[in-house]
């Protein structure tokens, strides 16, 4: 009764894994998860709950039902070591907007029961690598944007003192104060309108045409450069995290295996079939070879 247990968990076990990795079954919960913002998205619209205000309430209630569903087989693909289901920050996000509707103080605030509707539709990243990849990228990279917001702040800091000192008289309305310099710095970033404003430098001095053509350079350029590699260079990390995660599942586990003995088992295994061959092969005869005369003992003819 003892091993029947463990064996029927373990097959348990393994339906639930082969079921949540096949591909027909993340393409289902994805399209639950589209049917659930659309229904989202339906709600806003007044004339859409006074004629199908029912019908909706059953897709919310059915794509609940099936998220319970889908964590249940998410767990049990986990029942050999059910600690590493909580190890995974993408379970422990589903079991959270799963579970956080039905309690007490939530289901009763509308605005917090539609924001974690709304969370439901990041659970679309956990199904496709890819889209994991780009979320896992962006959270990789924050450390290196928090760098790059600081030199950004400083070269617009720079290039605002600057302004200041050479259009603020001129250019109230832009380069007045140093904060309304920096906000007009930053629409130029995407370089909008930088020929007009050119143009209007140049009327006002000579040194307009170093200013914007350095500032352009310096951050129109550098520093979107600078934004590329780090979030590119996040994404090849975030990939590589990805297929080492991907390799650990596709690894075997030969220590899960019911009844499978182990390493120590084997070897004492083989030590007796060893001792036993030993046993069964035949014993060589022992008995000496017949010496030869020596020439000592030869009697002469």
């Amino acid at each position: 009764m003892t091993s029947a247990a463990p064996g029927r968990t373990y097959r348990l076990a393994d339906a639930c894994q082969e079921l949540v990795t096949a591909p027909w079954f993340s393409l289902a919960s994805f399209v639950v998860i589209a049917l659930n913002a659309l229904a989202l998205g339906l709600e806003t619209y007044g004339r859409t709950i006074a004629v199908a205000g029912a019908p909706l309430q059953t897709i919310e209630y059915a794509c609940l039902a099936y998220f319970a569903v889908e964590l249940l087989a998410r767990f049990g693909a986990h029942l050999r070591r059910p600690g590493d289901f909580f190890r995974d920050p993408w379970n422990v996000f589903d079991l959270l907007i799963v579970v956080a509707p039905l309690m007490p103080g939530v289901r009763e605030n509308v605005t917090m029961l539609r924001l974690l509707r709304l969370a439901r539709i990041v659970r679309a990243f956990r199904l496709f690598p890819s889209l994991r990849v780009i979320l896992v990228g962006i959270r990789r990279s924050l450390p290196g944007l928090g760098s790059f917001l600081l030199v950004t702040v400083l070269v617009l800091y720079g290039y605002a003192m600057l302004g200041w000192m050479l259009f603020g008289v001129a250019m109230p309305e832009r380069y007045g104060t140093v904060g309304q310099a920096m906000l007009t710095l930053f629409l130029l970033l995407s370089l909008d309108g930088i020929t007009d404003t050119l143009e209007a430098g140049r009327e006002v001095t000579g040194w307009a045409v170093l200013y914007y053509v350095s500032y352009m350079i310096a951050a129109c350029y550098l520093l979107t450069n600078l934004l590329v590699g780090v979030v590119l260079n996040a994404l090849d990390e975030a990939h590589q995290e990805e297929r080492a995660a991907a390799s650990r599942v596709v690894r075997p586990e030969t220590s899960d295996g019911p009844g499978e003995p182990s390493v120590h088992e084997q070897l004492a295994q083989l030590r007796r079939i060893i001792t036993d061959l030993e046993h069964r092969l035949p014993k060589a005869p022992d008995t000496a070879p017949e010496s030869q005369p020596s020439s000592v003992d030869r009697v002469p003819g």
